[in-house]
């Protein structure tokens, strides 16, 4: 019996010695092919490389291909002076700008990581400089980051749709509304943490509506990439993996024409970023072929699925407990490598309970990103706080009110599931 969960058990071990995620997964995998004698090795090698060969997921090294091309050509300064003159006049106006830039930005880059990169580099120094704690800095552009993994294109809403064969049109229009609650939830707690220390607004009043409607045809080619995404995949002009391409030659004509900040010189580095980037997630989506292979032969899943459905059958019962195991898994595990593990573990319990699966899909990402600011494994959390230099200990203190306004968002989200299928349905019909 102990066997049968090795593989399991050797992973989490691996994750505490702070093996990388990949290789982790990897070697628990073929851990399993080498203790079963009666399943051939190459198995293991024929599960890693058949994970490639997916057509759905084409779609990533586009999509990261596009929001790399869109950075290079300078538009976060275009969508910074938006910001700016939306919301410079509100208490803690540096801190409002980055969540409403990091919403902006959602549609472009489809990697939290990317935006917590380039959020703590623009906006976390001059935070600083401005009199706000380095902590606070690091947290609220890290948990700004947060709300790319629902704003489409988000990487994790394709992955999720690709392992649950769920439609990736439905997924990502169904992540608006949640990633605009995130970002509501975060501009509060900014305005009450920044009213209690005194960080100040930048202008005294609203800069006017001839101010945003000028900083806002600045930035229209770039607020039109959403739009153009999912127009385009709701009248079926293209696939989700097609809008990946569509959107390279779309952000390329942005950055070439219309901006003209895009030079054809700076598209090798940009290719080069893009391959070091989807390399690292398609490795972990090849390991965890391979681990899937060992969570059916064993059939971890049934089991599992067994086991819960004994604790309670009530479809809202089992999503909250779902919610408190994840939180517990995401403290442990980084968000993408347990969104591949646990979707085949979770996905068909509650089918059988009629619970819609892009509803779970939008509760499942939100739950496992929120992951990604929380210590001590969180990867949003690195980020900012390896940019601005700020001790885990100090970031722990600074995030829990985020923490928690992030945490009554999921509670929402997941007890009314109207807040996440009713913009779906009214774009594809009720499914």
């Amino acid at each position: 019996m102990l066997a049968d969960w090795f593989p399991g058990i050797l992973m989490l071990v691996l994750f505490a010695l702070e093996t990388p995620i990949s290789f982790a997964i990897a070697i628990s995998a073929l851990s399993f092919f080498l203790m079963d004698d009666g399943i051939p090795l190459k198995i293991f090698a024929q599960k890693m490389v058949s994970a490639t060969d997916s057509y759905p997921l084409l779609s990533i090294p586009f999509f990261v291909l596009a929001g790399a091309i869109m950075n290079k050509a300078g538009i976060t300064s275009r969508l910074l002076a938006l910001a700016d003159a939306m919301v410079g006049h509100m208490t803690g106006a540096l801190a409002q700008m980055c969540t409403l830039l990091a919403t902006m930005l959602g549609g472009l880059t489809a990697s939290s990581s990317a935006d917590a990169a380039m959020l703590a580099k623009v906006l976390g120094p001059e935070m600083v400089r401005t009199g706000y704690s380095p902590a606070f800095a690091a947290v609220i552009t890290s948990s700004a980051a947060i709300i790319t993994s629902l704003i489409p294109p988000s990487i994790g809403l394709i992955i999720y749709g690709y392992i649950a064969d769920v439609s990736v049109g439905r997924l990502f229009i169904g992540g608006i509304i949640p990633g605009l609650l995130l970002a509501a939830s975060l501009m509060l707690v900014t305005w009450y943490v920044s009213k209690k220390r005194g960080y100040l607004p930048l202008r005294d009043h609203y800069a006017g509506h001839s101010a945003v409607w000028a900083a806002f045809k600045e930035s229209i080619w770039a607020l039109s990439i959403p739009v153009f995404i999912i127009v385009g995949i709701r009248y079926g002009i293209f696939t989700p993996t097609e809008a990946g391409a569509m959107t390279v030659i779309y952000t390329i004509g942005v950055g070439l024409f219309a901006y003209r900040s895009l030079r054809w010189q700076d598209l090798p580095r940009v290719l080069k970023e893009t391959a070091l980037d989807t390399s690292s997630v398609m490795l972990m989506i090849c390991a965890a072929s391979a681990f899937g292979f060992y969570l059916a032969w064993q059939r971890i899943p049934p089991q599992m699925a067994g086991w819960l459905i004994t604790v309670t059958q009530d479809p809202l019962y089992l999503l909250l407990l779902i919610n408190v195991t994840l939180i517990v898994l995401g403290t442990a595990i980084e968000g993408t490598s347990a969104l591949i593990i646990l979707t085949p573990i979770f996905v068909p319990i509650l089918l059988k309970l009629h619970v819609d699966p892009v509803h779970f899909g939008i509760v499942l990402i939100t739950n496992l990103t929120i992951a990604g600011i929380t210590p001590p494994v969180g990867q949003m959390m690195f980020i900012s706080s390896q940019v601005l230099r700020v001790p885990m200990e100090d970031y722990t203190i600074e995030v829990l009110p985020f923490l928690g306004a992030m945490l009554v968002v999921l509670l929402l989200l997941t007890v009314f599931p109207i807040i996440t299928l009713w913009l779906p349905d009214l774009v594809y019909g009720v499914a």
